[in-house]
């Protein structure tokens, strides 16, 4: 079922989506060649209890406040001390916040150091398909309106394979809620876009075969050809008139 927001379970969303961003831009900075998975992990945990919140996957037992996701790892990467970040690898920070019972969900990948031309393009491929789902993602529009403008950039333009086991949601009052969001055309359910919607638009884009397949670890979603994938991720708001970006934070730079 999908549940229609009022005007303050929006606010406070809002206020959880605001603090995600303020996470990103401090910790962003600070992911660097050398650091294993478990500090940026702590980063993440420290900033979260400073603001009064507490980490969202956390509800769903996951074990870590981000799920840090490196190269070939498509999502849900585990936190480790073991796992040290190197010079050229991206890193993805998937990030949820629980703050006074309001759930936020973003996600960004960050480029360290000399990042290859092939994988910078991948990068801004899946920021464009991104920022294309969300302009489509308006009242009176479906939800596979999303889907195709993902598809269409991620797959139409440059090529990539668009993950279609795993996707976006809606989100806000819980970590995982109706309706699903789709990063490529596919049949079933297309529900209409209506005010009051939250969703988390989430396209993972891989440079080779769209398949992948679960590490030993029950919870690492990995590329089933072993190529490098990139994952982009905001939460938004529809109204009647126009989509808030809840958790923008367009000053980053990852």
């Amino acid at each position: 079922m999908i549940r229609l927001k009022n005007e303050k379970e929006i606010e406070g969303i809002r206020q959880s989506c605001h603090a995600l961003a303020n996470l990103f831009r401090e910790v962003v900075p600070q992911v660097q060649a050398g650091m294993s998975t478990k500090e940026v992990d702590d980063l993440v945990v420290k900033f979260i209890k400073r603001v009064g919140g507490t980490p969202a996957w956390y509800k769903e037992d996951f074990p870590g406040a981000a799920c840090i996701s490196i190269n070939n790892e498509v999502i849900h990467g585990i936190p480790s001390k073991k796992r040290i970040i190197k010079d050229g690898d991206i890193v993805s920070l998937d990030i949820g916040i629980d703050l006074n019972g309001y759930i936020s969900d973003s996600t960004h990948t960050v480029m360290v150091g000399n990042v290859k031309p092939e994988i910078r393009k991948l990068v801004q491929a899946t920021r464009e398909s991104l920022k294309a789902g969300i302009e489509a993602c308006v009242a009176g529009n479906r939800i596979r309106d999303i889907s195709n403008a993902v598809y269409d950039v991620a797959n139409g333009r440059y090529g990539y394979g668009v993950v279609y086991d795993y996707c976006g949601h809606g989100v806000g009052l819980d970590v995982h809620e109706d309706p699903s969001v789709p990063n490529c055309p596919c049949s079933g359910a297309n529900p209409r876009i209506q005010p009051g919607m939250v969703l988390a638009i989430e396209p993972m884009i891989n440079i080779g075969t769209p398949d992948v397949t679960l590490a030993g670890d029950g919870w690492t979603v990995l590329t089933a050809d072993g190529k490098w994938s990139c994952h982009e991720e905001h939460t938004v708001a529809i109204f009647p008139d126009h989509t808030e970006v809840l958790t923008a934070c367009d000053d980053l730079i990852c």
